[in-house]
């Protein structure tokens, strides 16, 4: 990068630096292959804290026509753009209000198709527990070129900046993650609970807060101790972050007393004693 400052080197360097920093922080743009007018831009926005959405993404999101976002996309980074840029709410609130997927499908596809780039932001990893696949394929039946940014996932993000790893050598050699959408034993469940509970390593539990008594049982009727620590975060990254600790016995009494509500991210096994 050159800048003409008329012989003040000290100044082109200031001015070198800042737009570099710029660019690095998509708060300017450069050209990008991957801003295709007529596409659609796939973008993890990262576990909460905008800083922590990838460079990649920022840099995409900086020149977006149209932004189609999550609730859980971080607000911050939608306050950011250009007035120009037209901003979509597609929240998807647990127990309240929704926009059907197949509408977030159609806007998506036309905006595209009216020549615009689209960024399509969600919170976390668009492919982590997120329907990213399924916007991906409407998109390719559609004839729409799709970019896919991946996020840095709340599953891992959430619990390290609450002083939690989900692995430790010597403590545990495996984490899973699941989804708490799907009460254990409902006939849509695909989670094997008992092989959960059998297992010694950590459990992070997504969107599990209003079930969690139904996911502890399971886990103490399969077998896991009662005194299996547990950690749970609320507004994981953000500055309404929340921690609880407790045990898998009491978890659903603490979270209830303690009113703790979606988003929450629920880390179960030996490691969500760290920090404390």
């Amino acid at each position: 990068m050159g800048v003409l400052a008329g012989g003040e080197h000290r100044r082109s360097a200031a001015i070198r630096s800042a737009i570099h920093e710029a660019l690095q922080a998509g708060l300017i743009t450069a050209d990008s292959a991957d801003a295709v007018r007529g596409g659609v831009a796939l973008v993890g926005g990262g576990p909460g804290d905008p800083e922590l959405i990838t460079v990649r993404g920022r840099r995409l999101l900086a020149q977006a026509d149209v932004v189609v976002a999550d609730r859980l996309a971080p607000p911050e980074l939608l306050a950011e753009l250009p007035p120009h840029v037209e901003v979509i709410d597609a929240a998807k609130i647990p127990y309240g209000r929704a926009m059907a997927q197949d509408a977030i499908n159609a806007v998506m596809i036309e905006r595209a198709k009216a020549g615009q780039f689209v960024v399509r932001l969600k919170g976390g990893d668009p492919f982590v527990f997120a329907r990213g696949y399924e916007e991906v394929l409407a998109c390719a039946d559609a004839g729409i070129p799709v970019t896919v940014v991946p996020g840095v996932t709340s599953a891992i993000a959430v619990p390290a900046l609450a002083g939690v790893p989900v692995t430790h050598r010597a403590v545990n050699h495996e984490f899973v993650v699941v989804s708490g959408h799907v009460a254990p034993g409902h006939p849509e469940s695909l989670v094997n609970w008992d092989a959960l509970a059998a297992m010694s390593g950590t459990i992070v539990l997504l969107m599990g807060v209003e079930r969690i008594e139904q996911f502890s049982e399971a886990l103490l009727k399969g077998g896991r101790p009662a005194e299996t620590p547990v950690l749970v975060v609320q507004h994981g990254t953000t500055a309404a972050q929340r921690t609880l600790r407790a045990t898998l016995r009491d978890a659903p009494e603490k979270i209830r007393a303690e009113g703790i509500r979606p988003p929450a991210i629920i880390v179960i096994g030996s490691v969500a004693a760290f920090g404390a």
